[in-house]
């Protein structure tokens, strides 16, 4: 029987998620985008908090968005989420790519890393 993409999706993602954990000292970067928008998170597994989250829906980087291609809506949204990062005193993260190829604006969306100042 044939599957449909959203299940072999949720298979990948399954066996990512089997070996990327993220804790305290190294918080999990989860990506995801839509057809329409990016969502970013920077998550605690150790004890189930989201930490940081930008999204393109966000109010504030809503308007900075506007009229910008995918790969540079992704660049935004990489460096809010570092820069969010930085302000909760994370340094250091593990990528997670949520079952999805890492291409195209998903690829650039993590590029502004977070950097020591």
């Amino acid at each position: 029987m044939a599957k449909t993409a959203q299940e072999t999706r949720e298979r990948r993602k399954m066996h990512i998620r089997k070996k990327v954990n993220g804790t305290a000292e190294r918080p999990r970067l989860s990506i995801f985008r839509s057809s329409k928008h990016m969502y970013a998170q920077i998550v605690d597994d150790a004890s189930h908090q989201t930490l940081v989250a930008v999204s393109t829906l966000d109010e504030k980087i809503a308007t900075e968005l506007k009229g910008l291609k995918k790969i540079e809506r992704a660049k935004k949204i990489g460096a809010a989420i570092a820069e969010r990062a930085k302000q909760k005193g994370i340094e250091k993260v593990v990528f997670d790519r949520n079952g999805s190829s890492i291409t195209g604006a998903s690829a650039r969306s993590p590029t502004p890393r977070v950097k020591p100042a």
